[in-house]
């Protein structure tokens, strides 16, 4: 179907009939074959939704609710050091909510991207990817249909100080929401590898991946490394 760059691997189409066991067994035979594994579907990791900084206790606990002070991970002491300004970190996941107030001012923007005009200006493969692309559905607008990435980008790096909701935990960085999961919360480890791929080729430091499931991978392990080998 395609090469996942970065796995050092490629997604293929098993002919009508053919079992994903025997299919399996005879690619591992060939000795032109490193591995063989099924394009696992993996699932969005549960979260909960704290809509105000004040319910936000593992930013800064002030004992509400019978909570213990101090028991947090001291944010507003850490924003005296850094914001996380400069820090492009790439949410692979449902994608996010675009024009969210929290969020619309801290995503990631391509540079070399033209907005709305049809083309791939920057020549990556990828139309109109102004701020992320949509792995599950090959396109180049994020948009999240189902809600997870964009409680995601908000943990990370919802706006702080604007008075509006809740404060990500680097209020400085930039979100590069890469969708690759659907409106059901779950997608395909060959559509994962390409958000990797697309994460390391445009500047994202840090990669979040709030999923699981499926089964090991070796092709997703080898897009991870190859990833970390490139600074990420």
């Amino acid at each position: 179907v395609r090469r996942l760059p970065g796995a050092g691997a490629a997604l293929v189409r098993l002919d009508a009939g053919v079992t994903r066991t025997s299919a399996e067994r005879g690619l591992d035979r060939s000795p032109a074959v490193a591995f063989a594994e099924p394009d696992y579907r993996v699932t969005a990791t549960a979260v909960t939704n704290d809509p105000l900084f004040a319910s936000q206790w593992a930013l800064q606990n002030l004992g509400a609710s019978c909570g213990v002070p101090g028991a947090d991970i001291d944010a507003p002491g850490a924003w005296a050091l850094s914001t996380g300004a400069g820090v492009i970190v790439a949410t692979t996941d449902t994608g996010a909510d675009l024009a969210h107030p929290d969020l619309a001012a801290n995503l990631w923007t391509n540079p070399g991207e033209i907005a709305g005009n049809g083309l791939d200006d920057d020549h990556d493969g990828w139309i109109d990817d102004v701020h992320g692309i949509d792995a599950a559905n090959g396109d180049g607008s994020p948009a999240d249909d189902n809600g997870h990435g964009t409680h995601v980008a908000g943990t990370i790096a919802a706006a702080a100080g604007n008075g509006v909701g809740v404060a990500g935990v680097a209020p400085g960085a930039r979100v590069m929401p890469l969708k690759f999961m659907d409106s059901g919360g779950s997608g395909y480890t060959s559509a994962a590898i390409t958000a990797i791929a697309y994460a390391q080729a445009h500047g994202a430091q840090v990669i979040n991946a709030s999923w699981g499931g499926g089964g090991y991978s070796e092709a997703l392990r080898r897009a991870i490394l190859q990833a970390g080998q490139a600074g990420q």
